[in-house]
């Protein structure tokens, strides 16, 4: 139990004066007053021993040190109090630091320094968790934050700041020296507050703005001009300076400025601004002031403006300028003329303030003299009571391996911040990881040289960060964001970004093993889902009481990484409504929505060196194979509008999935029923098959459903080859490719007695040739089936029950065969001889179809592809029944519902001696 002298009480401050232990109260509410680190050990203020009050200053002493302790002044819902440390020994050089409001203890959330780090100490101690080391404001890395709770369960929180300071003291980022006579001043602001820890949090942080304006109104102009916010949704940024090459080569004499804007937007979808810089450190050579650097770089200022049109008009770029504030002895200008000037002869779109933290009124208005929306980007991060006059800064690359939470983002989420990343020294994953996590962009320093060939692989992962942030700006900028959400993995990290329509969540991991299984809850959202936008996977969470049991798919990385800008994965969840309507029915997409403005369709990954297909958002249909390339694997369909994701939706189409490509041709009615040809009765029908070797997979998505089918009429016999002659004569047709074309006849005329034969040894255009000619076409496998099958659904066509004895043997996991015995006077079982058509009368199906099993393979129109290859449906089983293996393809009769494939590869190679068809119409 932490020890306690000193306590704060809240709301109507009562100092109540006592000798062993002074305490303020409210009703039953009391809290510690603090702790602090006082050459190097932590010490509590109950330590401190009373010496003498006047009026409502408290002293004490303790040890070396004195202590006065007062109640301040204050407004609103904060009590405000401040203790001052003296150091009053003539001798002795003390060293204060961690100054914590209510004392640290491992039951509370709290903040202070931690370790000897000497520019990001301070981190955030969480219960039953590691501590993370977080960014605040550069005016405020020795602060102390804590939050309390009361018995009656009211939460308070407490913020602690050095603020006053004698000349006898040595200020430093994180400690106050006091020398021998040295003083310095912490306030102490405490408030209540509801909800979880991160709601005291953004009390202090968001609301208050750290006590920087304190009793100030934040100044709101610049955040609403339409004209400004467009940095908001900026996340890449290059700078590089006017002799690197990928801006000009001094060998060619030319600049290469598009020529690096064009790769840029094939590996991480290009930059939104490019800043150059001619000054820094060739400035004070010479003369020439800051301005005139630009005016002398090749082409002089006006072809810096044709740079930056281009830029903006091809690839979406806007053109930054520097700005060096410290420029007083070279030729003069007037700084802020100088500035107005060059932003009006270069188009400019931004400022880089050099050495600055901060910006100016003068200097936003010498840029809006000339130009609307051009912004102002402070070389370090602004203080709070400085972002009023600025909207955008950057984590400074001083700070290397950055901490992994930036609480300035929480204290106003519409400032828009870049961490600076540098190129040259290591591979920086980690840089564009914590850029995403933090929801913010990243400016990519290429001052220093260096081009490793890791550059280009980093920069598709910056990609994939990037699409997260563009794709989701909308988030990024709310006041809700809540930093930190409840993991139930300690070393990964969670920040959740509600939007108006959406709620995002970012993940940052640090577990080398990569992490998959359940992480977080959040609340079910009716008429919403979850997606994993960095695997692009639908989730499936589960529910308890009503919330959502979330998992995440991490990404392992090298252990060797750990401790480097290189370590960690990254990931993001969004909850999103369910505004698209998406199906697949084998090789279909249906796809619609109601509201939004594209449609897009990826196959594989999003990525910014592939092109998705775009469609409207009403209601369509395409067939994969028509549109992509690899009609096969994960399919991404996204909705936005105006470039934001509204919903998206996966799809797996399973690899080698055999897919539909033919189309049924013309079909033509008949008043009256031709002659060799039957009847068939529209009726239901439920699809059902089966088939021998499917090491190439057979179709597998045929209709579950039993579906209507029209009436049609089909040949009662397969085409003969009489036919098929009267066919050639009339027609002339002669195929392109001649290779086996009726290779069983003689000199091109048919054998004496064959005419009656099924013509065989022609290919799927020979059979559709024929059947354009005769008015009809070729059956779809389900017309075929449905028709030999009848109404009742017979294996055979002779009879519901016929008897076929039936030996089944597995042979491998894509092979099973059957060996059938069947009644040879009903059908040809399989002796190797074909024979005229109308040869078994018996056995005819009850629609009088004959032939239909151990003739020849009847070719359906039905033609598949799985991406690799293409094959034809044939059905009914032939004449040729190779026994002495396996490996053959099962031929005899078959099942009516039995289903053959037909490899393509050429005309040639699909004609054989027992394949035939016959024809629908």
């Amino acid at each position: 139990m932490t020890r306690t002298l000193l306590l704060l009480c809240l709301m109507l401050p009562q100092f109540i004066f006592a000798q062993s232990a002074p305490k303020l109260r409210h009703q039953s509410a009391e809290f510690e007053v603090g702790s602090f680190v006082l050459n190097g050990k932590t010490i509590y203020t109950r330590d401190a021993v009373f010496q003498r009050q006047i009026q409502d200053t408290t002293y004490y002493q303790l040890g070396k040190l004195s202590l006065a302790f007062w109640p301040e002044k204050a407004a609103g819902e904060y009590q405000k109090y401040a203790l001052r440390f003296d150091n009053n020994n003539p001798n002795d050089t003390l060293t204060l630091e961690n100054v914590v409001p209510f004392g640290v203890n491992e039951e509370r959330t709290y903040m202070t320094g931690l370790g000897k780090h000497g520019l990001s100490r301070t981190h955030l101690f969480r219960p039953g968790q590691k501590p993370v080391n977080v960014i605040v404001p550069d005016n405020a890395w020795h602060l102390g934050y804590a939050d309390a709770k009361t018995n009656n369960g009211q939460n308070y929180c407490a913020l602690a700041r050095r603020v006053a300071w004698n000349q006898k003291i040595q200020r430093r980022r994180f400690e106050t020296i006091l020398l021998p006579g040295g003083t310095t001043t912490y306030q102490f602001w405490i408030m209540p507050y509801r909800g979880d820890w991160q709601e005291g949090l953004r009390r202090m942080f968001q609301e208050q703005y750290l006590f920087d304006l304190e009793g100030q109104q934040f100044d709101e102009t610049l955040y609403q001009r339409p004209d400004l916010q467009w940095i908001r949704k900026t996340y890449a940024m290059h700078l590089i300076m006017a002799w690197d090459k990928d801006f000009y080569d001094p060998q060619t004499q030319k600049y290469r400025y598009e020529d690096f804007l064009k790769k840029a937007k094939t590996l991480y979808g290009g930059d939104e601004v490019v800043g150059i810089w001619p000054n820094w450190p060739m400035l004070g050579l010479d003369q020439r002031n800051q301005w005139d650097m630009y005016r002398a770089l090749p082409g002089g200022l006006k072809s810096l403006k044709q740079l930056a049109e281009m830029g903006r008009k091809k690839y979406q770029t806007k053109f930054f300028i520097s700005y060096n504030p410290w420029d007083e002895s070279t030729r003069w200008v007037d700084h802020h003329t100088g500035m107005t000037e060059m932003i009006e002869a270069i188009s400019a779109d931004g400022v880089v303030l050099d050495t600055e933290g901060k910006s100016t009124p003068e200097r936003q208005a010498a840029a809006d003299k000339v130009r609307p929306g051009v912004i102002m980007y402070s070389e370090g991060m602004a203080v709070p009571r400085d972002m009023p006059g600025i909207v955008s800064g950057r984590v400074h690359n001083a700070l290397y391996y950055p901490p992994l939470l930036n609480l300035n983002k929480f204290i106003r989420p519409d400032f828009a911040i870049f961490r600076v990343a540098e190129l040259y020294l290591e591979p920086i994953r980690r840089e564009y990881a914590l850029s995403m996590f933090n929801g913010y962009g990243t400016e990519v320093n290429q001052f220093r040289p260096g081009h490793p060939n890791w550059v280009e692989d980093d920069y598709r992962f910056w990609g994939r960060t990037l699409r997260v942030l563009r794709e989701n700006a909308a988030v990024f900028s709310q006041k809700q964001y809540v930093p930190l959400w409840p993991s139930q993995r300690d070393s990964i990290y969670i920040n959740q970004w509600p939007g108006v329509e959406k709620t995002l969540f970012t993940l940052f991991c640090l577990q080398p093993a990569g992490y998959r299984g359940p992480l977080f809850e959040t609340p079910v959202k009716s008429g919403y889902h979850l997606v994993d936008l960095w695997n692009h996977e639908e989730l499936k969470p589960t529910e308890k009481n009503g919330k959502w049991a979330v998992t995440a798919d991490l990404e392992a990385f090298s252990q060797k990484w750990l401790g480097t800008n290189n370590e960690g994965a990254v990931g993001a969840i969004a909850v999103l409504p369910n505004v698209l309507q998406v199906e697949r029915r084998g090789d279909v997409l249906s796809f619609s929505a109601v509201r939004g403005q594209e449609i897009r369709i990826w196959s594989g990954h999003p990525a910014y060196d592939q092109t998705p297909k775009v469609y409207k958002i009403a209601f369509q249909q395409i067939a994969l194979h028509k549109v992509f390339e690899h009609p096969e694997g994960k399919f991404v369909i996204q909705l936005f509008d105006q470039g934001e994701l509204l919903d998206e939706r996966v799809i797996m189409v399973e690899t080698g999935m055999a897919r539909l490509i033919s189309q049924k041709a013309t079909f033509f009615p008949s008043k009256s029923i031709p002659a060799g040809m039957v009847p068939i009765p529209a009726g239901n029908f439920r699809m059902k098959v089966k088939y021998g070797d499917d090491f190439i997979p057979n179709p597998r998505e045929y209709p579950q459903e039993e579906l209507p089918i029209p009436g049609f009429l089909m040949d009662k016999h397969p085409v003969t080859n009489a036919q098929f002659a009267q066919f050639l004569l009339q027609s002339k047709y002669r195929p392109k490719d001649t290779s086996n074309f009726l290779r069983h006849w003689q000199g091109g005329k048919i054998r004496k007695g064959q005419e009656q034969f099924p013509v065989i040894y022609v290919s799927y255009e020979d059979a559709q040739a024929y059947a354009r000619w005769a008015g009809k076409r070729l059956p779809t496998e389900m017309e075929w089936q449905y028709a030999a099958q009848t109404s009742d659904l017979r294996e055979w066509p002779w009879s519901k029950d016929a008897q076929v004895k039936r030996e089944q043997q597995v042979i491998t996991e894509t092979l099973t065969v059957s060996k059938l015995q069947v009644d040879s006077t009903l059908c040809n079982t399989g002796n190797g001889k074909l024979y005229p058509v109308g040869a078994y009368p018996k056995g005819a199906n009850p629609h009088g179809l004959e032939d239909l099993v151990g003739c020849v393979w009847q070719m359906t129109n039905d033609l598949y592809s799985n991406g690799t290859n293409q094959y034809l449906i044939l059905k009914g089983g032939s004449y040729y029944l190779p026994a002495s293996s396996w490996w053959y393809v099962e031929g005899g009769p078959r099942e009516l519902n039995y289903t053959q494939k037909l490899m393509r590869i050429a005309p040639g190679f699909e004609r054989n001696g027992t394949t035939g068809f016959r024809c629908v119409r």
